[in-house]
């Protein structure tokens, strides 16, 4: 382990979500507002530390590393599924309380947050989801470019690519989404394969890698709860990426009515990880923008 993932597990706790191990924090103000932030395939809630600071004098923060990644549970013999892992975060909200709150999310956990706005606007009864920040993501199947690592994943040699991945590997496809003005550096390259190897980690993402079919499955239900909701919504992009960069940003503005974006010039795949304070930027501007027009 890193020292810095050493002191983001050391402010964390469990909770069980089908006898397996969730880890999760909660931090901030018990008054201030809820702020939900959901990780990214295939890395951790470690992925919000550099903007987790700046947005703690704001909000009470909350995550967790969803079953498969991080520190929490990996288990081999599992159903894997977006539909499970809001489920998690619904248990997760339960127990801590929460009334209302906000999500930022990224990759993987976008998708995880367009199942919870589907579930918001069918069910009353569940804390009231109040916005949506959205990174760089795979919002529509038909805009998701797979880099080829994904794409041996969910071929018939997924499990063989699975067993054979390694820190070089990782490391270089991590490199390839990242803008080219921010590359990872050896400390978050180190610390991505630290958390993903936990448990052999590595050896499951095969299984992890599903939620892309998923993503075909259930389009009309999860593009749909972005075009139908009242809840605000903004995006920040870093439009370099080569997964779900600008192309993606062109289909969301052509499918949401009044789009709210922010490209971040140079930035790629990981704009939390490659720039926080841009990224935190513009979301306490959307905040911000949210309680004018409120008021």
């Amino acid at each position: 382990m890193t020292q810095n993932t050493d002191a983001w597990k050391a402010k964390g706790k469990y909770f069980t979500h089908r006898g397996h191990d969730i880890f999760w924090r909660d931090e901030g103000r018990a008054d201030a507002p809820v702020l939900l932030l959901i990780h990214g395939f295939p890395t951790a809630s470690w992925d919000w530390q550099d903007v987790w600071p700046d947005l703690l004098k704001r909000y009470r923060l909350l995550t967790l590393d969803m079953i498969g990644f991080g520190f929490s549970g990996k288990p081999r013999n599992y159903p894997y599924s977006i539909m499970d892992q809001a489920d998690i975060y619904d248990e997760f909200l339960a127990s801590r309380g929460v009334g209302e709150f906000h999500i930022m999310a990224h990759d993987y956990g976008d998708t995880v947050a367009q199942e919870l706005i589907a579930r918001d606007t069918e069910r009353l009864d569940r804390p009231k989801l109040r916005s949506v920040c959205l990174l760089n993501g795979g919002l529509f199947p038909e805009t998701h470019r797979r880099v080829r690592f994904q794409s041996l994943l969910l071929s018939p040699i997924g499990p063989l690519v699975s067993l054979l991945t390694n820190k070089k590997k990782l490391s270089q496809n991590m490199q390839a989404v990242f803008g080219k003005q921010s590359p990872p550096d050896i400390e978050t390259l180190d610390a991505m394969w630290d958390m993903l190897r936990l448990q052999h980690g590595e050896r499951i993402m095969h299984k992890l890698i599903r939620y892309i079919p998923e993503r075909v499955e259930h389009r009309e239900r999860w593009v749909g709860a972005l075009q139908k909701t009242g809840i605000p919504l903004k995006l920040i992009v870093g439009p370099v990426d080569p997964i779900s960069g600008s192309h993606m940003v062109s289909r969301y503005r052509e499918l949401l009515p009044h789009p709210d974006v922010s490209e971040l010039p140079g930035v790629g795949h990981y704009p939390q990880v490659e720039a926080p304070k841009a990224v935190t930027n513009r979301y306490l501007e959307f905040r911000d923008h949210l309680v004018t027009v409120r008021a």
